[in-house]
């Protein structure tokens, strides 16, 4: 027997009324959900003088400081890698004056580097900068190696962020860091890094364990051989002279390699300890023609040889953090090398500004 037409079309109009509902739904709950985001503005990108950030709530700082940026409350920043984060921006702002915001990011190549300071400097005239320098400035491949596995989102560094910018963060991960923002405002969940981008990311210091540091920091007891070419190029060197350019005449221009445990330093004598040296060289010149302050921790020292004031071999505990805040202000005002061997000052302004 022949399908019945008028039960065949009776159908085809209850799927067409199934299928339509179903995609009006899924549209409707996706428009609820890019409300939902943009309302809560996880990111900031309507931060701005006078409109303070939100809190930040993201693991990955990648994504958070560039509404630090652009909330306007800082005049002075920290960029480089973990080495630096533990540095307080209270403690800097003691004693350099102006408000310092730390915006180091975990493992951050120097390009990644380069993107927040580049939005920091570009929005308003900056008091002081500080540049904490690792291994990485110096490479050969730099400018290949500009990412790490974390998500690096350049849309959020863009300056003003563009039209397509909500639309960037019409995701499950932003869903997340919205809702996150959502409970710290109704006072269930704390923020997960202080608003001026600080943040004691070490373990508690009354944990401190001497033995284990030193498992971490010598591990196999080899020193890194790292780039030996002395004629291997610096690609990321000319993004530092880019950036220092952009430090106003009047204003604080610090560039500082940071000191790590020897362990993690080339061994003296070898090519890539020469290759630092020569490295190291060319900042300086850098340094030198911007009017900037290039302090060198990155050297054997009282510091960088005792294991206990390091978790492992890049990460100082917290009272050399203090130090390093405290000597970056001598060597400012002092303009030479600690007598005590734990810095070089490589460049210094002749006036002592920049």
């Amino acid at each position: 027997m022949p399908p019945d037409p008028a039960l065949l079309a009776a159908s085809a109009v209850a799927w067409r009324r199934f299928a339509g509902l179903l995609l009006g739904t899924a549209a409707a709950m996706g428009l609820v959900v890019l409300a939902f985001v943009t309302i809560l503005d996880p990111y900031g990108l309507r931060a701005a003088p006078g409109r303070a950030p939100g809190p930040i709530m993201d693991l990955n700082q990648r994504f958070m400081y560039p509404q630090v940026v652009r909330g306007g409350a800082y005049d002075a920043a920290v960029f480089g890698t973990s080495t630096a984060r533990l540095l307080d921006p209270q403690g800097l702002d003691r004693a350099f004056g102006g408000r310092f915001a730390n915006l180091a990011m975990n493992a951050a190549t120097p390009w990644e580097q380069t993107q927040v300071a580049r939005l920091f400097l570009t929005r308003a005239p900056a008091k002081a900068v500080l540049f904490g320098l690792d291994a990485p400035w110096c490479e050969a491949q730099a400018d290949v190696k500009r990412l790490t596995f974390r998500p690096f989102p350049p849309w959020l560094y863009r300056e003003p962020p563009d039209w397509t910018a909500p639309f960037r963060q019409w995701n499950q991960q932003s869903v997340e860091i919205a809702g996150r923002v959502l409970l710290h405002a109704l006072g269930r969940m704390p923020v997960r890094i202080r608003g001026d981008g600080y943040e004691v990311f070490t373990p508690p210091e009354a944990s401190y364990d001497a033995a284990r540091a030193a498992a971490h920091i010598h591990g196999d007891g080899t020193a890194p051989d790292g780039q030996t070419d002395l004629g291997a190029p610096f690609p990321a060197l000319p993004w530092l002279d880019e950036l220092l350019g952009l430090v106003p005449a009047d204003g604080l221009a610090l560039v500082a390699f940071m000191p790590v445990n020897v362990a993690a330093q080339p061994r003296p004598g070898s090519a890539a300890a020469a290759r630092e040296e020569v490295c190291k060289a060319r900042v300086a010149e850098i340094a030198r023609r911007h009017g900037a302050t290039l302090v060198d921790f990155r050297i054997p020292s009282v510091v960088t040889r005792d294991d206990t004031n390091y978790w492992d071999a890049l990460h100082y505990r917290l009272p050399i953090a203090a130090r390093i805040v405290a000597d970056l202000r001598r060597a400012v005002e002092e303009r030479r090398d600690d007598p005590d061997g734990v810095y070089r000052v490589l460049a210094a302004p002749s006036g002592g500004g920049k």
